[in-house]
């Protein structure tokens, strides 16, 4: 069995803290197999060179792994589509990464040996026996222990100086959320909305006068059953069972709807009904709609207490992306960084 081990893994793995936030994807906790044998492989051919020391496509293909850990579910495989980016986020990320160790050394920080003891206890969990164990090194390490432990140990110092030079910079104080939100009312006004699911009853494009006929006995058969329906979760399954729309894989849900966005045939009737309710058979364009009235908001203003645990870790993110892109960009300056 084949584990690839990530410098984001390791990071995690490592420390019992919450992890830095070092890029834009979130560490993966574990360096899971990829078992197929139509996993992308790897020869140890170089592909960056930060300051003389060689990255490789291994490098490069951890951390792939890393930014999009779904690969691993898919034989090892990207999505096409999506390849080029992750790969360029990839190699930006272990060039970013190289340079951040090297800056560790540079100021000669150290790891408690307690630290990386633990830090390896936590590494070993992730396999399910000693021999697993043992035969990860042997792939991965040519059962070399030392060098897991070197790479262990690296790990540590770059989460160490990003906690140092990324993390604790990017803390927004209570005083910087508060005049934010203070700041910016537009962000925070919600517009009147309807929280509805539906029914539909969708005919043939260039329907025949006996397809729309038919169409609407299947849109009064509908209805019937909708009628009998008493809780948002019986309608969301007959909405699943007989609904011709794409909302009926979501229990024919549509979440929120803006008053903007409601079709005049149904925002009518839906400003006069109650949480609960459900409407008429109503026929919009050649469409048959039942819906389901789950709650009406009018137009208003989040508060503060309402939005400042999200809005602070979006702001502490936005912070993150701007202190760790100005770091990489320091780290650079006098830096001989090839991409091969």
């Amino acid at each position: 069995m084949k584990y690839q081990v990530s410098i984001c893994a390791l990071l995690l793995l490592a420390l019992s803290s919450a992890p830095a936030q070092v890029a834009s994807h979130a560490p993966t906790a574990v360096a899971k197999p990829v078992s197929s044998t139509a996993a992308p492989q790897v020869s140890g051919r170089p592909v960056a060179r930060v300051n003389g020391v060689v990255l490789t496509d291994k490098d490069l293909l951890q951390e792939e792994y890393a930014i999009f850990p779904y690969a691993r579910q898919h034989g090892g495989n990207i999505p096409p589509e999506m390849a080029p980016g992750i790969r360029n986020g990839a190699l930006q990320m272990i060039i970013f990464e190289e340079l951040a160790y090297q800056e560790t050394l540079r100021r000669k920080l150290t790891i408690p040996p307690a630290q990386l003891s633990k830090a390896e206890a936590e590494f070993r969990k992730q396999f399910g026996s000693a021999d697993e164990y043992r035969q990860f090194v042997k792939q991965e390490y040519q059962g070399n222990e030392q060098l897991l432990r070197e790479k262990i140990k690296r790990s540590l110092l770059i989460e160490q100086f990003l906690k140092t030079e990324v993390n604790s910079k990017s803390v927004v104080s209570a005083a910087e959320l508060r005049a934010y939100y203070d700041k910016n009312p537009a962000q925070f006004q919600y517009p009147e909305s309807f929280a509805i699911q539906t029914i539909s009853v969708i005919p043939p494009d260039n329907a025949t006068p006996a397809q729309l006929k038919e169409a609407r006995k299947r849109a009064d058969e509908a209805y019937k059953q909708a009628k009998a329906t008493k809780t948002a979760e019986e309608f969301g399954l007959l909405a699943e069972k007989i609904s011709e729309d794409d909302y009926r894989v979501k229990l024919g849900d549509h979440k929120w709807v803006e008053r903007s966005k409601m079709p005049p045939e149904m925002l009518g009737p839906a400003l006069k009904m109650q949480s609960g309710q459900m409407s008429e058979l109503i026929q919009v364009g050649q469409y048959y709609v039942i819906f389901r009235m789950n709650r009406h908001v009018p137009a208003g203003e989040s508060t503060f207490e309402e939005v400042k645990v999200q809005l602070r870790k979006q702001l502490e993110q936005s912070k993150t992306n701007q202190v760790r892109a100005a770091l990489g960009k320091k780290l650079r300056q006098g830096a001989k960084v090839e991409t091969l």
